[in-house]
């Protein structure tokens, strides 16, 4: 949803390009998204060896409303024709008199009209003046404009027009609706497109948005021969983690992250990176998985192709743009989609090859735990930010992650024994692993009081929220996070509460993380226990064997945690999982 004006023959990443942007699904389900014909078109560019176009590249789609609005079931605007049609007609011809006209077969399906009505502003033509075509893709095309009166008079914006003829679906429709509510809804971050209006005659919807001249992140990572130091790459890094963050924070997760999708504000070689193209976009809640198939393949997540995720599928696509960066190669490599997609599933990232000898020690572990194919042990966009890494760089500064109230809900409703191993755990962290949290509760504790309570949570996060997170419902969420006992928490207990026990389950160092903790526990807090108990703690349900699963669990010599219960109960109710 961006404009390069610079390159007008160049599809503007503004408007919808003229490929799907959306992965094929599984082939044993009819929901398939993306023709063969476009799989086998798939070739390596001979310009650079990192970039291959995608499966839809260059490829002219076929105009279907399965393009139009991809990854659903769709039956035919029409019903099939009737074999009585003709000698009905012949009939009312006969009579040579006008009669009404006669239904299709009573079977057929009647076709409704769809509601092209958005309730946009019908002041398009009044408002701006419209100039040169800049971009055009398969639902429509960009346009480079200036407003003609009001505050921004004079001002030169982008519009993305998009057709009602091409809105051949309710789904369609719907797509559009929501694309324009996420613009709307998402504001008050500099690495993110600014969304103006947006207005409807009868025949189009017009986006108007921030028109940005400095082309893609794609062309910048091109014309460098895909080499970027690692300052060049942690400078642009730092933006995408940001707005990344942000979204994240609002309850909008993007499902479309790539170098095409960032645009530059202009041509200076230090100007603004922003955010493009949320026509995949989605609103999700804290808890919420997703499931339909969307993305673009070499930025597609593997819980995306299982089909449950969430956020933390953007953080995978951050993590092959931080692996582009550093190296000019792409993660996962193949010549057709499915190849694609089995590498993603299957294969892991080369880090022996050059130039990767030669970087740091802590690049490779930052593009590593952005490419965990576990989305439970993945950083988020906020962890990123703290990683040792990238945070002493430019003055990060850490954002709020609604990662902590998800744990936070965790814990306040956990046994007293859980809360006594994850207190355990957290006595273990490091310096470096502590930053994250330090960061997390200086946001939450404003006063510098020492301690949290419910209401802080609820007014810093209420202070950094847009309509987005209205519309995802996170307000809802914190209700359930009320727990009387919980008035106040100090930051050692604050730390307990909001651990990523998967997380830390991911680092070199968690055996020996989980040992200490469980030597901790051992003279704080472990007791004699149940099987019943524990598998009620774990959330395992009566038709599950739990004599059998956690008979190792328990210690037969006094009825105690042993170490393998411990850890299992470190993890809580996703044991299940």
């Amino acid at each position: 949803m961006g404009t390069c004006a610079s390159k007008p023959p160049k599809p503007n990443p503004y408007a919808p390009r003229d490929q799907p942007n959306v992965l094929p699904e599984p082939a044993q389900t009819p929901k398939s998204t993306v023709s063969r014909d476009l799989v086998t078109a798939i070739k390596e560019s001979p310009f650079f060896p990192f970039y291959t176009p995608s499966p839809a590249h260059g490829v002219k789609a076929p105009e279907s409303p399965a393009n139009s609005t991809p990854r659903r079931i769709f039956r035919l605007p029409f019903p099939p024709p009737s074999p009585a049609k003709h000698i009905k007609a012949v009939l009312r011809h006969r009579r040579e008199k006008t009669v009404a006209k006669i239904p299709e077969d009573e079977e057929s399906e009647e076709r409704t009209e769809l509601d092209k009505r958005f309730g946009f502003s019908k002041e398009f033509t009044s408002r701006l003046e419209v100039a040169e075509e800049v971009g055009r893709g398969h639902f429509g095309y960009t346009c480079s404009a200036k407003f003609k009166k009001g505050e921004r008079k004079g001002q030169k914006v982008a519009v993305k027009v998009i057709p009602k003829s091409k809105m051949t679906t309710a789904i369609a429709v719907e797509d559009v609706r929501r694309e324009v509510k996420i613009l709307r809804s998402l504001t008050g971050h500099s690495n993110l497109v600014q969304f103006y209006d947006a207005f409807e005659d009868t025949e189009n919807i017009y986006i108007v948005m921030e028109l940005c001249e400095g082309g893609e992140l794609l062309d910048r990572i091109l014309s460098r021969g895909g080499k970027y130091s690692e300052d060049d790459a942690k400078t642009v890094l730092v933006q995408i983690l940001n707005v990344v963050a942000f979204c994240h924070l609002q309850g909008v997760v993007h499902r479309d992250l790539k170098p095409e999708n960032f645009l530059y504000t202009s041509k200076d070689e230090n100007s603004q990176l922003k955010a493009i193209d949320f026509g995949l976009s989605d609103f999700v809640r804290p808890d919420e998985r997703l499931n339909d198939i969307v993305g673009s393949a070499y930025y597609v997540a593997p819980e995306v192709l299982h089909r449950s995720y969430s956020t933390e599928a953007d953080v995978w696509s951050v993590g092959v743009i931080a692996y582009i960066l550093l190296c000019g190669g792409r993660p996962f490599w193949a010549r057709t989609e499915s190849g694609i997609f089995r590498a993603v599933l299957k294969a892991e990232p080369s880090f022996d090859e050059a130039p990767w000898p030669s970087l740091s020690s802590e690049a490779k572990d930052f593009v590593k735990l952005l490419l965990n194919k576990d989305p439970r042990k993945r950083m988020t966009a906020a962890q990123a930010l703290s990683h040792r890494w990238i945070r002493n760089h430019c003055d990060v500064k850490v954002p709020l992650d609604i990662l902590i109230f998800r744990l936070m809900k965790a814990y306040l409703r956990s046994s007293s024994l859980r809360k006594a191993a994850l207190r355990a755990l957290s006595r273990t962290l490091t310096a470096d692993e502590l930053f994250y949290l330090k960061e997390q509760f200086a946001l939450l504790d404003p006063e510098n009081n020492g301690s949290i309570t419910l209401e802080d949570i609820k007014m810093v996060l209420m202070k950094n929220a847009t309509d987005s997170m209205r519309e995802s419902r996170i307000p809802d969420y914190l209700i359930s996070l009320n727990a009387p006992q919980y008035r106040r928490m100090d930051f050692e207990e604050f730390c307990a509460a909001a651990l990523g026990v998967h997380q830390l389950e991911a680092l070199d160092r968690w055996e020996q993380h989980a040992r200490c903790a469980y030597e901790i526990f051992e003279k704080d807090g472990n007791r004699a226990i149940v099987i019943e108990e524990l598998a009620s703690e774990l959330g395992l349900g009566p038709s599950i064997p739990v004599h059998a699963i956690l008979n190792d669990w328990i210690r037969h010599t006094d009825g105690k945690l042993s170490f393998l219960g411990f850890v299992k109960l470190l993890h809580g109710e996703s044991t299940r999982r």
